[in-house]
Formats: C-alpha cells, sequence, structure tokens
C-alpha cells in the first residue's frame, strides 16, 4: 500500500465512521476501487478504526472522565450520580451484544460480506430503518430517558453494523430514537458505546497486523492512522451540532444514491 492510497483510506475512514453512512462500507468500496491488497485490508482497516476512537475519547473526554470516577466510587461503596451509573451499566451491558455476535461470525464477515454487492443491500436496508427511526420520532415526539434496558436493546441494534454498509453510528442512533431518546441524546450513546467494541476489535486486528509487519509498510499506515484521527475529530464535532438542528433524512438520501450508483456499477456494468 502506498502513502496516497492510505491517505485517502485514512480520510475515507475519519469522514465516515461517526456519519451515519457506513465507514466499514465506504472502505470495502474504496478499497476495491483502489485495488487494495485483501490481505491487509481488515487489519488496516482496523487501525484507522483505532485512529478515529481516539478522536471520541478526545472529544468525549469529560464524559468518560465522569463515568470512570463513577465506577470507582461504585466499586468503594461511595454515593455516586445514578444517572451516569445508569449511562456506565447501559454501556457495560450494551457492549455484549456485538462482542458475542462479532466474535462468533467474524470468519464469515471476513471471507462473505467484504464484497461491493452486499454493501449495496446493506445501505438500501439500513436507509430504510432510518425512514423508520424518523418517522417513529415524528409520530412520537422522544420523551424516554436511557435506562440499562434502553442500552441493551441499543448494543442489539449496534449488532447490524457488523454488516458493511449498515452504519454502526446510525443503527444505534436511530435504534434510541426508536426508543425514545433524542437525536442527540442517541448520537451521545452511540459515541461512547463505539468506544469498547471498536478498541476491542481494533486491538485484535493490530496484532494480527504486528504478526506480519515484516511484510508491510509502516509508514502508510502512520499516514492513514493521522488522517483519520484529525478528520473524525472535525466530524464529530460538526455532527453534534447537526443533529442538534437537522434529521438524518440527508444521510438516508446519500445512502440511497451511493447504493444506486454502486449497484449499477457491480450489477449491470
Amino acid at each position: 500500500m502506498d502513502t496516497v492510497t492510505a491517505f485517502i483510506l485514512g480520510l475515507v475512514q475519519g469522514i465516515t465512521e461517526f456519519l451515519p453512512v457506513s465507514s466499514s462500507g465506504h472502505l470495502v468500496l474504496v478499497g476495491e476501487f483502489l485495488k487494495q491488497d485483501s490481505v491487509n485490508a481488515l487489519a488496516f482497516a482496523a487501525v484507522l478504526h483505532l485512529a478515529s476512537l481516539g478522536a471520541v475519547v478526545i472529544y468525549f473526554r469529560s464524559d468518560i472522565w465522569s463515568i470512570f470516577q463513577v465506577g470507582i466510587r461504585k466499586l468503594s461503596r461511595l454515593p455516586v450520580n445514578e444517572k451516569d451509573l445508569t449511562l456506565l451499566y447501559a454501556l457495560l451491558i450494551g457492549t455484549i451484544p456485538a462482542v458475542v455476535v462479532g466474535l462468533s461470525l467474524e470468519s464469515i464477515i471476513a471471507l462473505y460480506l467484504q464484497v461491493p454487492a452486499v454493501v449495496v443491500v446493506t445501505l438500501l436496508v439500513s436507509s430504510f430503518f432510518f425512514m423508520y427511526a424518523e418517522w417513529r420520532y415524528f409520530v412520537n415526539p422522544p420523551q424516554a430517558q436511557l435506562t440499562v434496558k434502553n442500552g441493551l436493546l441499543i448494543g442489539c441494534f449496534q449488532v447490524l453494523a457488523l454488516a458493511p454498509g449498515f452504519s454502526r453510528s446510525g443503527a444505534t442512533i436511530a435504534g434510541g430514537m426508536i426508543l425514545g431518546l433524542t437525536r442527540v441524546a442517541a448520537a451521545r450513546f452511540s459515541f461512547l458505546l463505539s468506544i469498547p467494541v471498536i478498541a476491542g476489535a481494533g486491538l485484535m486486528k493490530l496484532v494480527d497486523l504486528i504478526a506480519i509487519s515484516e511484510t508491510i509498510a509502516w509508514w502508510p499506515i502512520i499516514v492513514g492512522t493521522i488522517t483519520s484521527f484529525v478528520t473524525a475529530l472535525f466530524v464529530i464535532h460538526f455532527f453534534m451540532a447537526f443533529l442538534s438542528k437537522h434529521t438524518l433524512w440527508p444521510f438516508i438520501w446519500y445512502k440511497i444514491l451511493l447504493a444506486v450508483a454502486v449497484g449499477y456499477v457491480v450489477f449491470i456494468l
């Protein structure tokens, strides 16, 4: 992999990871277009995910610090903020579904789902899912508070993102909206929920990458990592501000148009 390819993939990852358009789906499509080596593609993608995850940690550092403190205080049997404690429990239990299903289906996902045809289908399916979430949000304005049960259900929605093309952030944000959370509250929980899942998957793939380190060039990986981190930090700030005033519809139309365009190339040309 050359430096230009790594920069492009880092830019794509940083832009798409936290927008509801599917970073994994875009990496598959861009990797196919750039003829990326499939042997190292998943490991490199995982490193890019770790870089964008670093942006989440920086942006939500105060929330993460509050969660860490409430965990320590709870273990020490000291008084805690109940909302922060609920958030901690919701994150812990919400992480379980994606971890269990992801570990169980990892080989199937790597062998059969990392292809443009699958991305086309999941882009369309996720678009209709987002439409339903926006419709529910319109007819039933958000009134719910985050609960541990909601955290588990949103974690189940996160499992959908194991299929490339079904955005992780989109699945969890739309799931939160269906459960009665505001877009901003659902997005906040979505980003925090991404930390353990992306960290676990990214570190596992990083180990794989190190194991074959003699056959790869590290400079392009460094370039892609820095690009992904910086881009993701700006995108998170933009997206949180966007959701406070706007709907998911621009991303729905984008996914539909992308699915049509890629579908035309894959199935017709």
